[in-house]
């Protein structure tokens, strides 16, 4: 039995239809006015390089627990946790009466090229913890997100005593997984030869990188998504909000890049052992502080089977896991996006 045969003039009324919509909502997209993100109240601590320590001004009573520092990724921006007043992780976490800080790793420039995964930890991380710290008894909480949290694992395997409680969020610790689209991109380049041709490598070129993996998802289906929303300006708020974090991606230090593409995606180091930063070698047996690592089960740049294996690999008694029902983006974004600052400052509190 064969299908039968779509009719041509109803395709061609329904394409016509869609050229229409998505006509629509360009036109409506560029008669809206700038989109404003990471508006939350915060104030500067410390400038180190091209590095910026903030601190978010409270906006409940504090619940007296250690401040919590965030360490985002070196390749994104870390506006997306402040993306917009409604969907905000950090204004989620401020609610809960906890004292917020950020580390933003700036824009590298040339003069930056010889940077390495030393100075992005024991450098411009440790000096900001120790800053904090300073009014702690040395000892704070940290929360790293995706490669942010690969940085803040190291970093507490070296420095475990200046760490009280750690939470690692969609962040990638066994890079050979067979559902690790990335990590096969990143173990099949020559990094040296990209380093050595560039520099500092080019935001726009990991842009286009991360969109080839998943291109249906991440060009199609959410043009469509702009053409169900042509007539809600609401809506198209949140599109230009995303569409302006995606592509405002840094430059990335050439010598860190080629050190984390080297011992992390070709070698896999945090998983076979062997990772040495700034001359000290990483062992994440000495993570032995409370940890709470929470995954995103439709993740396509970390699926659940590259953060998973941290259960085993880390020295903590106090190991938890929390699934979040959705993609990458949408743990941070999506309307079921409030569960998991809610549970996170459930879990700091158990403590």
């Amino acid at each position: 039995m064969t299908a039968a045969r779509p009719d041509p003039q109803a395709l061609a009324a329904e394409i016509g239809e869609f050229q229409r919509r998505l006509a629509t909502g360009l036109g409506a997209l560029s008669r809206l006015p700038p989109v404003e993100l990471a508006t939350a109240p915060r104030e500067v601590v410390q400038r180190d390089g091209k590095a910026t320590l903030y601190r978010y001004r409270s906006v409940a009573k504090p619940s007296g627990g250690p401040p919590l520092l965030i360490v985002f990724a070196l390749v994104n921006r870390p506006t997306v946790l402040d993306l917009q007043p409604d969907r905000s992780l950090i204004r989620r976490l401020l609610a809960a009466g906890i004292d917020v800080y950020l580390l933003d790793w700036g824009s590298p420039d040339r003069g930056d090229r010889h940077l390495g995964l030393a100075d992005y930890t024991l450098g411009f991380l440790h000096r900001a913890v120790e800053r904090i710290g300073a009014g702690h008894h040395g000892r704070i909480d940290l929360l790293g997100v995706c490669q942010g949290g690969t940085l803040a694992l190291v970093y507490a395997s070296l420095e475990p005593a200046r760490i009280r409680r750690l939470v690692t969020m969609v962040t990638p610790v066994d890079f050979g997984t067979p559902e690790n689209l990335l990590a096969k991109w990143a173990r099949g380049i020559d990094v040296d030869l990209l380093v050595d041709t560039f520099g500092n490598v080019p935001g726009e070129l990991l842009n286009f990188t991360f969109v080839s993996l998943m291109p249906f998802r991440l060009t199609l289906q959410k043009y469509l998504a702009l053409v169900d929303g042509a007539d809600d300006p609401r809506q198209l708020e949140n599109f230009l909000r995303m569409e302006r974090w995606i592509f405002d991606s840094p430059d990335q230090a050439g010598q860190a890049f080629r050190e984390f593409v080297r011992q992390f995606f070709q070698e896999n180091r945090l998983v076979r052992g062997g990772a040495v930063v700034g001359g000290r070698p990483v062992d994440l047996r000495r993570v032995t502080m409370p940890l709470l690592n929470i995954y995103a089960t439709q993740d396509h740049l970390v699926p659940p089977s590259a953060s998973r294996p941290l259960a085993g690999l880390v020295g903590s008694r106090d190991y938890e896991e929390l699934a979040f029902d959705g993609g990458h983006i949408g743990i941070y974004v999506s309307s079921r996006a409030h569960a998991v600052p809610t549970a996170i400052a459930a879990w700091l509190g158990r403590r």
